[in-house]
């Protein structure tokens, strides 16, 4: 490919954030050596499938406070292709935090049947929200679900939260319990494509979660959930394992996978919480070049961070996003789609923000900055682009690009410094020139 153009769109501003500049740069003969960011478009590497939310019982209710013109604004905002493209969503398996309370579908250990199955929260508050989701992509959405804890009575410690262990005499219950979540789904014409077996094995929360090492979540996978997913005819769903932060994200994959489970895994699933660890997903793709690695949540935890610094956040949030793209992974689900304004509800007070708020009290939407930052690379980074080769000059301009479906190029560029950059972008021995401005996004479109 010979660039001719480069269409530019710059989202800056710590004050009135939503200023945009946008312009058309031509690409000429050049042999600048400073300040380049050079792309390679020969030399490829992942293919991307698209970028993602959670609907939570949390995001399901206060989308339920919604009058019906933010409803609206809000999915076509996520999931049209004219904004943000969102591809997938995530959906919980029972409460997690949150949720309004804890609940779960089962809660007699004598009921192997399931006749008792509740499912009336998800009816209640996640299918409306997912229903209108799938209304405003024009298709169907592929759901990833997950489960934050056991029921009760199936952990050592009798309760759903505070970790505790799944009890060796319910593996067989268990698996047939979330193969009965995937059909309930399934069974209301839900696209069910991914489940992660435990979120967060690792964490012993003050609400929903269980401990797992990775022997014990191989023995489940293995001789528990791969048998009940073949008795349903289930086999199509891709399984992740992990799903928790990446620091251990290579070490879960090394001990889980074999000549046994090989088939039964379709990747690894990681949080951002504990730091950047890119080189983690570098040495998951070395030896595990196979498998899928995604982040299947991210967000800003505001008894961790200041909520107020927007700008901060998006930076935080933006960088975690390029060294993703960068090291391997392939889909991007972020936390929750939408919480109130305090960001919750959280019924353990473990509230966080998203990229829209919802304001209860004067009833009115409230787009975050990281919003329009996710926008950037949801919008330009197509499903189906394949990461190219690049590189940049600094620490503070981080770049990632993609060869899309369509042959152009997106270069997604994010200038973390306090002052202007004024950059080259260089292909094929030609040159255009751009200013980034403090700490700003900026999307280029190469053809």
């Amino acid at each position: 490919m010979i660039p001719k153009t480069m269409e530019v769109l710059t989202t800056y501003g710590i004050g009135d954030w939503d200023q945009k500049l946008t312009q058309t740069v031509l690409f000429v003969p050049g042999v600048t050596e400073n300040k380049v960011v050079n792309l390679y478009p020969e030399i490829e590497y992942d293919t991307f499938e698209g970028f993602g939310g959670a609907i939570t019982e949390a995001a399901g209710y206060v989308y339920s406070l919604m009058p019906e013109k933010d409803k609206k604004a809000l999915m076509e905002a996520y999931f049209s292709r004219a904004r943000m493209n969102y591809q997938f969503v995530r959906i919980p398996i029972d409460s997690c935090d949150f949720s309004l309370s804890q609940y779960e579908a089962v809660s007699d250990p004598s009921d192997t049947t399931f006749s008792t199955f509740n499912f009336d929260i998800p009816k209640k508050y996640i299918l409306p929200m997912l229903r209108d989701a799938e209304a405003a992509a024009g298709r169907k959405i592929p759901i990833m679900l997950s489960p934050w804890s056991p029921p009760a009575f199936m952990k050592s410690n009798g309760k759903r939260e505070q970790g505790g262990v799944l009890l060796a005499a319910y593996r067989t219950m268990w698996a047939e319990y979330l193969c009965r979540f995937i059909e309930e789904y399934r069974d209301r014409g839900f696209l069910v494509k991914r489940i992660s077996l435990q979120n967060e094995p690792k964490a012993v929360q003050t609400w929903d979660s269980c401990i797992f090492t990775a022997e014990e979540e191989k023995v489940f996978l293995r001789d528990y959930m791969w048998p009940a997913l073949e008795r349903h005819g289930l086999t199509d769903i891709e399984v992740f394992i992990w799903d928790h932060n990446k620091e251990r994200v290579y070490e879960w994959m090394r001990d889980i996978i074999d000549d046994d489970t090989d088939k039964m895994i379709a990747g690894a699933a990681f949080h951002w919480y504990s730091g950047d660890h890119f080189e983690a997903l570098d040495l998951c793709k070395q030896m595990f070049p196979n498998k899928k690695l995604i982040i299947s949540e991210s967000c800003i935890e505001l008894l961790k961070y200041d909520g107020s610094d927007a700008m901060g956040s998006a930076m935080k949030l933006s960088h975690e996003l390029m060294g993703d793209l960068n090291h391997g992974m392939v889909a991007f689900y972020d936390w929750n789609l939408l919480l109130d304004e305090t960001g919750g509800p959280n019924y353990v007070g473990n509230n966080c923000l998203a990229p829209f708020l919802y304001d209860t009290q004067n009833e009115k939407l409230m787009p975050q900055l990281i919003s329009r930052y996710f926008e950037h690379f949801s919008h330009f980074i197509l499903p189906g682009s394949v990461r190219i080769a690049s590189t940049r000059y600094c620490e503070d301009v981080e770049a990632t690009a993609w060869k899309r479906p369509d042959g152009t190029i997106a270069l997604v560029l994010l200038n973390k410094s306090e002052g202007n950059q004024p950059i080259v972008v260089r292909m094929a021995d030609l040159e255009a020139g751009v200013v980034l401005y403090p700490r700003s996004i900026t999307s280029c479109v190469v053809s």
